[in-house]
């Protein structure tokens, strides 16, 4: 039962989720974008988006990456808006993200959280946990994109191929603009590390698996 106390947590969640919307409505106003115009964009009610431009809602991590392809950006980008900025003297030197830090996003029944700080880097890195064994939407933007399970069982679904199982120890890697979805192969807890990273020009990977204790 709820006791109506706020936590620190849900204060955090919730400076995150006013961050993101106003990040979200500064780049639409750029792309010279009415609301109106990004629900027929995204397929997202334009009373949600509102809220979510207001930070009264937080989007899933599949709204966001429909939300990111309207506006030209990522949804990773749009997810580290979430986080406080640092001041120049932090910037310069190494990133440490500690236990319970870091730009947050919900998906079904799990969570992704950024586990860099907000900034340009060459590499996007998230740890994903969830136990939600129905695959949901497809996700699809221009970054390549690899992943590590490190706890569970994953069912990893890459469009127009056969359904992948990995288990801790197992990765997969797969080219930008491939749809991917994943759940709980079995209903337990699972945790894993995805990397997103811009393809570089010329450089051309299929996808495909890696499982534990395959050596190249």
């Amino acid at each position: 039962m709820s006791t109506g106390t706020t936590t620190e947590t849900d204060r955090v969640v919730d400076d995150q989720t006013q961050r993101i919307g106003e990040h979200i409505r500064a780049r639409r106003r750029a792309a010279r974008l009415t609301l109106v115009q990004v629900a027929e964009l995204t397929g997202l009610s334009h009373p949600f988006l509102s809220q979510v431009e207001r930070g009264h809602s937080r989007a899933s991590m599949v709204s966001l990456e429909k939300i990111a392809t309207a506006l030209g950006t990522t949804q990773v980008e749009l997810l580290a808006a979430g986080a406080p900025e640092r001041s120049d003297q932090e910037s310069r030197g190494p990133e440490v993200i500690r236990a319970g830090e870091g730009a947050r996003g919900p998906f079904s029944s799990g969570e992704a959280r950024l586990l860099v700080h907000a900034g340009p880097h060459a590499f996007e890195p998230l740890e994903w946990t969830g136990e939600n064994t129905d695959l949901g939407e497809y996700f699809e933007h221009r970054e390549d994109e690899f992943l590590t399970v490190l706890a569970g069982d994953v069912l990893l679904d890459l469009r127009g191929q056969e359904p992948l199982r990995l288990g801790p120890g197992d990765s997969a890697y797969y080219r930008g603009g491939t749809g991917h979805r994943w759940c709980s192969a079995d209903g337990s807890r699972f945790h894993m590390i995805v990397v997103k990273e811009t393809p570089r020009a010329g450089v051309v990977a299929s996808a495909g698996a890696v499982r534990s204790g395959d050596v190249a």
